[in-house]
């Protein structure tokens, strides 16, 4: 299972050629099961530029597949910990709620695939986040 971050749904949105719409391409074009989480989906939702596209994003997202996290206080204890174990590796992350997405996929034992910096650097401190890197 993959978890698509909200960084390449904003490319694939804009419809920008990227490696990781390519790769969300090849998911949907091959049917590989993917989802997000519920702050991705804010962030996608956030992005809106008008009630009609609003709209479309909403019906469109509301048929994919949600990861929530395993417990409503030890995720977010555990997202604190990647921040932290980041920090001390001397490692910033500059978005904690990449940190929440980040555990996750680690909850679900998911792929997560991004174009984002900050999940980059996370993988030097979490060896255990999978990325999707190719099919």
């Amino acid at each position: 299972m993959i978890l698509v971050d909200t960084s390449v749904w904003i490319d694939f949105l804009r419809d920008r050629d990227t490696p990781g719409t390519q790769a969300l391409n090849r998911i949907l074009d091959r049917d590989y099961p993917f989802g997000i989480t519920g702050i991705i989906y804010q962030e996608i939702l956030q992005g809106a530029d008008s009630p009609k596209s609003l709209r479309v994003l909403v019906d469109y997202f509301a048929t994919q597949r949600f990861y929530h996290p395993l417990d409503k206080v030890d995720t977010y204890r555990r997202a604190a910990e990647i921040y932290g174990h980041c920090r001390r590796n001397g490692v910033t992350i500059r978005s904690t709620v990449d940190c929440l997405i980040a555990q996750i996929a680690l909850e679900h034992n998911l792929f997560l695939l991004h174009s984002d910096r900050d999940f980059q650097l996370m993988k030097g401190c979490v060896p255990e986040l999978r990325e999707w890197l190719n099919d």
